[in-house]
């Protein structure tokens, strides 16, 4: 059985990734009721709002997951609630693991840690992670400076360790979900792709950016300090592009861009994969499209094995 699957108990390994302020209930629950892994995120830093959601999540009885962003947790208080909430999957990321681990998998939670190098991947399985999150520089949001493709960083983490990996970035449909299964990935997690779906909560001129960007539409930012960010080109981003550095206070506005649509109050986060995505659509048929791709393609490489033929 796919163990991502079995982790997750979604019906299928495809995952949503934990959007500060975006991957709450109303998005989540829409993905794992589509068959994905709805999460739900902590790293807004609004403790109180993101345990309500993860009681609504759990009042709705989906499966759903929740992620711990080590670095941004101002004390333990989160990490002792979602213990005791009877969440059974999480993901860690923004840190190391080390000190999650032991607590996380006493209450009987799998933990999968996100990692952009194949040293921080050996280092979390040293350490008794379950699985990995391996984040590529093609994904939006917060990135490491040292850009590894996730084509590229899949093959190596794959071909050091046996846990297994959801590739994460440039992903949004079977293709992207075909090829990373190719180099050892068990499921997929896609961002941009469900932060312009018909359910998530941000602003529709959020999602028309990201639907008219190209693949050349988003800028590694800020690479020389932190954080490092991927978000889209705009008259903003070209600023902080052309000056190599990002002021402390960049992203105050991010929420204006969220909620109020203004597309220059902060840079907007997203990955290199808005160039593949053409349309706003449902969670369910973002998730429909991509499994039917997923097999389609599978299917004819199957067929090339069986006759060992190219084609």
């Amino acid at each position: 059985m796919n163990r991502v699957v079995a982790h997750t108990g979604a019906r299928y390994p495809i995952l949503q990734a934990p959007m500060g302020w975006i991957a709450r209930t109303q998005l989540a629950s829409a993905v794992s009721r589509a068959g994905g892994l709805g999460i739900i995120e902590t790293s807004s830093g609004e403790t109180a709002i993101c345990q309500a959601e993860i009681t609504r999540m759990r009042a709705l009885g989906l499966p759903f997951g929740v992620n711990l962003p080590i670095r941004f947790l101002r004390d333990d208080q989160m990490l002792r609630f979602v213990c005791a909430s009877g969440v059974k999957f999480v993901t860690t990321s923004a840190g190391s693991p080390a000190k999650f681990i032991a607590p996380l998998k006493d209450a009987g939670i799998t933990v999968y840690h996100a990692v952009p190098t194949l040293d921080a991947a050996l280092k979390c399985v040293d350490a008794g992670i379950d699985g990995l999150v391996v984040e590529g520089s093609e994904g939006g949001g917060f990135k490491n400076p040292e850009e590894v493709s996730t084509l590229v960083l899949l093959q190596a983490i794959r071909a050091r360790t046996e846990v297994p990996l959801i590739a994460a970035g440039g992903i949004c449909d079977g293709r992207g979900m075909a090829a990373a299964f190719a180099l050892g990935a068990e499921g997929i997690q896609m961002g941009t792709r469900f932060v312009s779906c018909v359910e998530s909560p941000v602003h529709i001129n959020y999602k028309n950016a990201i639907v008219q960007a190209t693949e050349t539409g988003t800028w590694m930012l800020n690479k020389k300090s932190t954080p490092c960010i991927r978000a889209l080109k705009s008259q903003r981003t070209q600023l902080i592009h052309d000056q190599g550095l990002m002021s402390a206070d960049a992203l105050q506005g991010i929420l204006g861009v969220y909620f109020d649509g203004d597309m220059e109050a902060a840079p907007a986060l997203a990955g290199q994969s808005a160039g593949l995505i053409d349309s706003v659509k449902s969670a369910q048929q973002i998730i429909d499209d991509t499994v039917t791709g997923f097999f389609a393609i599978t299917a004819r490489l199957g067929a090339l094995a069986q006759t060992r033929s190219f084609g």
